[in-house]
């Protein structure tokens, strides 16, 4: 096996514990006898835990941007939000193992390499997009960034709970998901206020 073979097997080893012990329930000597090699051999190529997890949250975070912001690319509205909402679900039936990485607590406390931090750059990226039609629709475009976090957070939410529930199945998650966005989003008021005080 090549360096960079071994660097990918041991990187999908240690994915598969961390989904399914989290961090501190996975350890080096663990990671290195699934794969049927020495602990140093995991040192060698990643320092320790910390960097092995730290390569894999990275990965992981970069792939599930990726899809959702390639999913953001064009379109209406609403099939922006549909095209997000599936994006999500897909990353999540997929790459299963991944996902679970993403939403357990980092063991290094940062702004950083955490799930939080994930969804404040797909925020930013809902926000340019709601921003330009909030624009075009004569609303504040200085609530983008709140309606951002706000849709981003309930896909977000909703895709955590479905990793464990996958009922109903992806497709009718996802259109409740738009339903309940769009439906909501399509009917804004530009002063919105509560009914109690």
């Amino acid at each position: 096996m090549t360096g960079k073979e071994r660097r990918q097997q041991l990187l999908d080893v240690a994915r598969a514990l961390f989904a399914e012990k989290g961090f501190d329930g996975t350890s080096i000597e663990e990671i290195a006898h699934r794969a049927g090699v020495s602990k140093p051999v995991v040192y060698e190529h990643f320092g320790g835990k910390e960097g092995v997890y730290a390569v894999v949250v990275d990965r992981e975070m970069h792939n599930l941007l990726d899809l959702v912001v390639s999913a953001l690319s064009a379109g209406h509205p609403r099939d922006l939000l549909e095209q997000a909402a599936r994006a999500l679900l897909d990353y999540i039936d997929n790459n299963t193992d991944g996902f679970r990485v993403l939403v357990r607590d980092s063991p290094v406390a940062s702004n950083s390499g955490t799930f939080s931090s994930l969804l404040n750059d797909i925020a930013s990226q809902v926000e340019h997009i709601l921003g330009l039609q909030f624009s075009a629709r004569g609303y504040d475009s200085k609530l983008a960034p709140l309606y951002s976090q706000a849709l981003v957070g309930m896909v977000a939410l909703t895709g955590q709970w479905w990793l464990e529930a996958r009922k109903p199945k992806k497709e009718e998650v996802a259109a409740h998901l738009v339903n309940l966005a769009w439906n909501g989003l399509s009917h804004l008021e530009h002063k919105p206020r509560l009914s109690t005080k």
